[in-house]
């Protein structure tokens, strides 16, 4: 294995630079856990962890937005963060 030497300014800045993209990396993956993708009936169901007939009902109802072609429907990821968001409770006792 080879060393390699550099000054220890150059050094701090290569260290500040890391730091910086790991945060900027760590931000993008953090900030939206369901990405912007569309999911079929299947991996709402999953996710939801409901039946396809309760799907079903917040389709009719308007709770979850949709888009169909054909017969295939399909989910918003963000619209289902949003729904989720919005039915958060907080812990009574911390």
């Amino acid at each position: 294995m080879e060393a390699i030497s550099i000054p220890y300014e150059n050094y701090l800045e290569l260290i500040s630079k890391l730091d910086n993209l790991t945060k900027q990396f760590e931000s993008k993956l953090y900030s939206n856990p369901l990405p912007d993708s569309w999911l079929d009936i299947q991996e709402t169901c999953l996710l939801l962890n409901v039946s396809k007939r309760t799907l079903q009902t917040y389709r009719d109802t308007g709770i979850l937005p949709f888009s169909q072609i054909g017969s295939k429907i399909y989910y918003k990821a963000v619209d289902i963060q949003k729904h989720l968001e919005k039915h958060y409770k907080p812990a009574f006792k911390q």
